[in-house]
């Protein structure tokens, strides 16, 4: 079995790489187990975050089946091809990716700037339970997608200004099939759940700047990770 120390930034795709190399080398066979996170974490020297979304992108993509109370075990019958194309698609083209960057560039990025101005405890308290709950559901990349939606909207209302936070709500099933689509192709991980922290001690602190060169740094990352995928 084949296992190197994580030393890249990408951590999440740097796993999920060696662990797919684990099953089609052989190393671990169909319905072989699977080391425990706890053992994962051990051998390639990251957070328990990382394995368990490098295990989650493995399992949507059917390679890994988990048991409740057994563990997790690799699928029956896995080749080469098979990994190759289980690859996620991601059900978002360029344009309209780059639509939704321009989007929060332009509206919520001001709101944002309103929000470092005008929030009051029980907006900085909705900010913080959505936060909570994205870091309660990082295993369940749906649920996480929802909180993660929340937290944007609730900096929207926090603005005070009605029409930004009637523009940011009405887009709600287009914002939320984009962060969705985001985190089940490309995993929940630690950076997008240590940004948002950072986004929000940033609120707290009052730095506008701050908040959103953060957002503009994960929407970038984000991009170049689609691009490669795509083979550009």
């Amino acid at each position: 079995m084949r296992i190197k120390t994580i030393e890249k930034q990408n951590i999440v795709d740097e796993v999920y790489d060696q662990m797919k190399t684990n099953i089609v080398s052989g190393s671990w066979k169909p319905g072989d187990k699977i080391p425990s996170e706890n053992q994962l974490c051990q051998m390639f020297n990251v957070s328990r975050v990382s394995v368990r979304s490098a295990i989650q992108k493995l399992r949507a993509i059917g390679i890994i089946q988990t048991r409740q109370g057994q563990g997790s075990f690799v699928s029956q019958s896995i080749n080469d091809n098979m990994v190759d194309n289980f690859i996620p698609k991601m059900n978002l083209s360029e344009k309209e990716i780059l639509d939704m960057s321009e989007f929060r560039e332009t509206i919520e990025f001001k709101c944002i700037e309103l929000a470092v101005q005008r929030a009051d405890e029980e907006d900085m308290l909705q900010i913080e339970n959505a936060l909570n709950k994205m870091i309660a559901n990082k295993d369940d990349y749906k649920k996480y997608s929802e909180a993660d939606f929340e937290f944007h909207l609730a900096i929207a209302k926090a603005s005070k200004n009605d029409i930004l936070f009637m523009v940011m709500k009405n887009t709600k099933d287009v914002f939320y099939h984009y962060l969705e689509e985001l985190n089940r192709v490309l995993g929940v991980n630690e950076e997008s759940l240590q940004g948002h922290i950072e986004q929000f001690q940033a609120l707290r602190n009052k730095d506008s700047a701050r908040v959103k060169a953060n957002i503009k740094q994960g929407m970038d990352e984000n991009m170049l990770k689609i691009r490669e995928r795509m083979g550009r």
